[in-house]
């Protein structure tokens, strides 16, 4: 089945119920442009994702391209989503792609989404319609204005402009030159729903010098007395109207764009503690975990647990790996019941207690630096496991404990790696200079961050990416989770802005808020 989903706004608190149900079971998604990472992070983290959104001006897929990625991906027996902005059935090109499938004889599912034609003026306290200011309202793409029958549109009392911003000043003249006032109120409202929504207002005389200079797009117009209304109704709210109609507005992070660096297959827990407190988060993979390149050394290890002590765990990915190993050697927890386990932070605390085990021992700080000190028995003589990733990364740890002297078991139990590509959502929002902070939650993902950003300039290098990768982050506020992850950043970047006092993703969102309120 081929799913045609319409994204709505673009925010995932915008997505229907039933969009939403087949984005959780999606194998490919298939999106465009204005899709958030939220909504996308919606999908399973084995779905494929292929990435086909049109930006003005910049190489893009055409809708023949695109008509047949659909059919192909749909003949091989998946459940596909293809993700549109806002509503497939408005301006939304479905009727070339059902055409595609129906003639390639794939069955296919339209899944309706909120437009922005609707939900831009409501957010921004503008109703279409009124008893006396408009019965009426009409709705046109601004693309191609030179098409439209400007002298009937210009005598409705209420019009909604899509895709208008670029070709603003043709349509005020059309609209004046069919009699319009040109005191006809008018409103810009750009990127609705989200915490980079805004607001302009004024006349058709004067609407093109208010808004000289500012990025306008992606944005809906709409013209007529209805505007008015506006200011009657939301008299008290609308300064925040017009920075986004959203109870969070005024929340501490409100209007920071805040990009997320995460494991490919990781939750995004992350990213909605940042949305509560009002921030606009943006998740961009920059950690791949996949199995290691060879099982050998962690199955003798299982096959041999009655030989250990203590068994030590220092990330959420090692208790995954080496639970599902133990489950697929034909094991459970009760062949853990005489080991001690010892984890290293509280999310990996709680990934091991979803698999109805309890740790005996968390360091304080949450930190494997203070493992050693602080352990609870005498190391002396004890047979430690300690399956980690395959690359390493913690041979101080194991040394402090040898020369304790304990025996370590190192066996990797997983692999992490750098992406292929970086989101297009996150280097889109970083070309622009949208990005406020970017966070680092492991010295892995600022290793694997740089890297990525090095990648795509030389691929694809842009107006600040021409000087060197680095420009990127000119004016980004750099925030860690912790002392190594903190120098790993002065080692790629020379500096780090942000470190969090508790190293803990709750105690990042801390740090940033309190960072937020002293600016």
């Amino acid at each position: 089945m081929v799913y045609l989903v319409g994204a709505g706004l673009g925010d995932a608190a915008y997505l229907t119920v039933r969009g939403r149900q087949v984005l959780e079971r999606a194998q490919v998604l298939i999106y465009d442009a204005l899709v958030d990472e939220g909504v996308l992070g919606l999908t399973p983290p084995d779905c494929d994702r292929l990435y086909v959104g049109k930006r003005g001006g910049q190489p893009s897929w055409s809708q023949v391209e695109i008509d047949r990625l659909l059919v192909e991906q749909g003949l091989r027996g998946k459940a596909v989503v293809r993700l549109k902005g806002g509503d497939p059935f408005v301006f939304g090109r479905c009727s070339s792609e059902i055409e595609a499938l129906n003639a390639a004889g794939c069955p296919f599912e339209v899944v309706p989404g909120i437009s922005s034609v609707l939900a831009a003026p409501e957010l921004a306290g503008i109703p279409l319609t009124d008893p006396v200011l408009s019965s009426c309202f009409a709705v046109l793409s601004g693309h191609d204005p030179e098409s439209l029958n400007w002298e009937a549109i210009a005598q409705l009392p209420t019009l909604v402009i899509l895709m208008g911003t670029r070709q603003l000043g043709q349509i005020l003249w059309q609209l004046q030159r069919w009699g319009k006032s040109s005191q006809t109120p008018i409103a810009i409202v750009r990127a609705a729903g989200t915490e980079a929504q805004r607001v302009w207002t004024g006349r058709l005389a004067n609407i093109l010098d208010r808004t000289r200079g500012e990025m306008l797009s992606p944005a809906v117009v709409v013209v007529g007395d209805v505007v008015k209304l506006r200011e009657q109704l939301y008299a008290k709210e609308c300064e925040v109207l017009s920075q986004g109609f959203n109870p969070q507005i005024r929340a501490p992070l409100a209007g920071k764009t805040v990009l997320v660096t995460r494991s490919a297959t990781q939750s995004s827990t992350f990213t909605d503690l940042l949305t509560r407190e009002g921030a606009r988060a943006i998740e961009m993979p920059a950690l791949e975990i996949t199995a290691p390149s060879s099982w050998d050394g962690l199955d003798r290890a299982i096959a041999q647990l009655h030989e250990f002590d203590w068994l030590i765990l220092t990330s959420a990915n090692g208790v995954d790996y080496f639970c599902d190993r133990l489950v697929r050697l034909g094991k459970d927890c009760r062949a853990l019941a005489h080991l001690k386990i010892a984890v290293v932070g509280k999310k990996t605390a709680k990934v091991l207690q979803g698999r109805s085990l309890v740790a005996d021992f968390i360091p304080p700080d949450y930190v494997a630096d203070s493992l050693v000190e602080t352990f609870p028995d005498d190391l002396e003589g004890l047979k430690i496991l300690f399956p980690r990733v395959e690359s390493g990364g913690r041979e101080v740890l194991v040394a402090e404990f040898t020369d304790r002297g304990a025996q370590v078991e190192e066996v990797a139990a997983y692999q992490s790696g750098c992406p292929a590509t970086i989101s297009p959502p996150a280097w889109d929002a970083l070309q622009r200079g949208e990005v406020d902070i970017v966070t680092f939650a492991s010295s892995k993902t600022v290793k694997y961050f740089a890297q990525l950003l090095e990648r795509e300039s030389r691929t694809h290098p842009g107006v600040r990416a021409a000087e060197s990768w680095q420009s990127l982050l000119n004016g980004v506020c750099i925030a860690s989770i912790g002392p190594q992850t903190s120098q790993t950043c002065r080692d790629a970047f020379g500096r780090v802005d942000i470190e969090a006092e508790e190293y803990t993703l709750e105690g990042l969102v801390a740090a940033l808020v309190s960072f937020s309120k002293r600016r």
